[in-house]
């Protein structure tokens, strides 16, 4: 960026950097879970959230990351999607879905305390 660019300019082209950036990291780890899993996701969709790390639309097959996650390390994104792609098998935080997500990442509830401890946003 030019030392002129005003601040929000400068704000959307991070915006936008980090996009591009998590897209990057997140479509081939969509790949390999869609191989383990046996379920496949139709789109990635990234924004800004104010309250969740990620959703998933079962009936569009779409997920949605947070645009902070940019930010996360690879582990919590991966948990994310892990997370958003069991509820293409389950759609509630049942004990099936505990069970899916044990039998994926044994580790998930570490990797998640991690990630919670993290902030959400930092503005």
């Amino acid at each position: 960026m030019r030392p002129s660019t005003v601040h929000a300019k400068r704000q959307t082209i991070l915006q936008e950097w980090y996009r591009e950036e998590l897209r990057a990291l997140a479509k081939p780890l969509i790949a390999k879970w869609e191989k383990k899993m046996g379920v496949t996701v139709s789109e990635l969709g990234i924004k800004k959230m104010k309250t969740k790390w990620g959703t998933c639309n079962i009936e569009a097959r779409r997920i949605w990351l947070n645009l902070e996650l940019a930010k996360k390390p690879v582990k919590c994104i991966e948990y994310i999607i892990i997370h958003e792609m069991v509820h293409l098998l389950e759609r509630n935080h049942n004990e099936r879905f505990i069970a899916l997500m044990n039998h994926f990442l044994p580790e998930w509830r570490e990797v998640k305390g991690e990630l919670n401890q993290l902030p959400l946003s930092r503005q």
